[in-house]
């Protein structure tokens, strides 16, 4: 059996429970400081996205402008598109962002922080699509130890079990049981899909060979083009 069909088989059998033990003795609340949605020393913020959440996130903008249409009265144009919800993962691309590329990253406003982030004027940080936010952000500051999960925003700070915790000032805090097993649920299912898709990338790829200037992301569904449009060559 290929190794990450190996590891997708301990992914799914995570123990939910054993997981939100974990998440426990490390503790944790979220501060709303923003620090894992913000660009860091001057690198644009970088999280993965699955095909299916750029999806969600598209439908969930497009709710938001009926909804605010229908209380104002008016009709906007304010629903995003795949360019405006995801963008080409940068590592493998040239400094014009051409190239061959593996999966997605949330899109990121001109300060390179997340579209999707915003503050109040005292600096309390938000996420204006917190309900369908991708599992990626869902489960910060947590990851498992299990190979073909990605690692968000650098090494392991603490950790507890399978689970690690990566840097960010919630670190330390209590967290209920009942916040503690929602959490240690969602990640467990992210390490899944992690896994799946993975798999599915490696199983669908082939060089696109693309030409100069063009960009070409390879996900679990095949090569696509910047505007998540399927690449034909």
């Amino acid at each position: 059996m290929e190794e990450l069909e190996v590891e997708l088989e301990r992914a799914r059998e995570l123990d939910v429970a054993d997981l939100a033990d974990a998440i426990e003795a490390i503790g944790f609340e979220c501060t709303r400081c923003g620090a894992c949605c913000k660009s860091e020393a001057d690198d644009p913020h970088t999280a993965t996205v699955f095909p299916d959440e750029v999806r969600e996130l598209e439908d969930a903008t497009e709710r938001d402008r009926r909804s605010r249409d229908a209380a104002s009265g008016s009709h906007s144009q304010s629903s995003r598109d795949w360019r405006e919800v995801a963008r080409p993962m940068p590592y493998g691309l040239d400094e014009d962002g051409a190239g061959e590329t593996f999966e997605w990253a949330l899109q990121t406003a001109a300060c390179g922080d997340c579209t999707f982030y915003e503050e109040d004027e005292d600096g309390t940080g938000a996420c204006t699509v917190h309900d369908s936010r991708p599992l990626i952000c869902e489960t910060y500051p947590f990851s498992v130890a299990l190979g073909g999960t990605s690692q968000p925003m650098g090494e392991a700070v603490d950790e507890s079990g399978m689970v690690r915790a990566h840097e960010c000032e919630g670190l330390g805090h209590d967290i209920s049981r009942e916040d503690a097993e929602s959490l240690a649920a969602a990640l467990k299912e992210r390490a899944v899909r992690d896994i799946e898709e993975a798999i599915a990338v490696r199983d669908n790829y082939e060089p696109a060979d693309p030409a100069p200037g063009e960009t070409v992301v390879h996900d679990s569904e095949g090569a696509k083009r910047p505007d998540g449009t399927a690449y034909e060559g």
